[in-house]
């Protein structure tokens, strides 16, 4: 039953006529014109998300909405000025507040499509911290949905390891790391577990295989 569920929903997301599946299209494309390199993170950090949601074992629903949530979550940064986004040193408190009000602005955003509701209400929860010092509502441990503490593990592990105009990337162990660090504080603890043992291997042997050199071709 879990296979079928998960094809279902495998299926629904690729069909064109989708209302939902369309709309989300036009904000990913939206993005990704307006800021390349952000399009570019978003769609790494759904394809994370959906794989850490699926060693979840989740619903194919619920995996599909928090795949939405992880490449919408920042859609709200499209009403943050450019000098601010690539700013290369620290920012200023009137900055702080506009960078702290994306994910309501994205939540309107997303929220304007009403198949999309349920994913609204990710994108508004994906920067709260499993402590409660996140934003926009200093929510804390399991009053975050599960899927936005998905999003926020997945975001920022694909972060780390991303060149950003303030920080050099990480490599990929260095971010396991910091997640690790961080587990019980910024992030679910059970989930960096899960994330450490089931996804991250991958990751890595999947890098492994990219750097491998091409079998040696024999003469003839």
């Amino acid at each position: 039953m879990r296979l079928v569920d998960r094809r279902m929903y495998a299926q629904k997301g690729t069909r064109q006529g989708s209302a939902e599946h369309q709309t989300a299209n036009v904000l990913l494309r939206t993005l990704h014109e307006r800021e390349p390199e952000l399009g570019v993170h978003i769609e790494s950090v759904g394809h994370l998300a959906g794989k850490l949601a699926r060693c979840l074992d989740l619903p194919g629903e619920d995996i599909d909405e928090i795949v939405r949530g992880a490449q919408l979550h920042d859609v709200g940064k499209m009403a943050i000025p450019d000098a601010i986004l690539d700013k290369p040193g620290p920012l200023e408190e009137h900055e702080w507040k506009l960078m702290h009000g994306h994910t309501i602005t994205g939540e309107r955003i997303v929220a304007s499509a009403p198949a999309l509701l349920p994913v609204a209400k990710l994108v508004r929860s994906s920067h709260e911290r499993w402590d409660g010092d996140g934003y926009p509502d200093g929510l804390a441990g399991e009053e975050i949905p599960l899927g936005a503490r998905v999003i926020t593990l997945c975001d920022a592990f694909q972060a780390m390891i991303e060149d950003r105009p303030w920080q050099k990337r990480r490599t990929p162990a260095e971010a396991m790391d910091e997640l690790h660090r961080c587990a019980g504080a910024q992030f679910d603890a059970a989930l960096v577990d899960v994330f450490a043992t089931r996804v991250f291997p991958r990751l890595t042997e999947a890098e492994t295989d990219a750097a491998a050199p091409p079998p040696a071709v024999a003469s003839v």
